[in-house]
C-alpha cells in the first residue's frame, strides 16, 4: 500500500486518476454547489 497502490488515495494522487477513493470534486462542495445554483 503506496504510492504504486492504484487502489489507495496516495496511489491514485500519484497516477493522478480519480475514483471512489479520491473523488475528482468532494461530495460536499459538489452537493453545494449544486445547491447554490438551483433556484428554489
Amino acid at each position: 500500500m503506496g504510492r504504486g497502490d492504484k487502489k489507495t488515495k496516495k496511489g491514485k494522487i500519484f497516477k493522478g486518476s480519480f475514483g471512489k477513493v479520491r473523488r475528482a470534486r468532494p461530495i460536499k462542495a459538489a452537493k453545494e454547489t449544486t445547491a447554490a445554483t438551483t433556484p428554489s
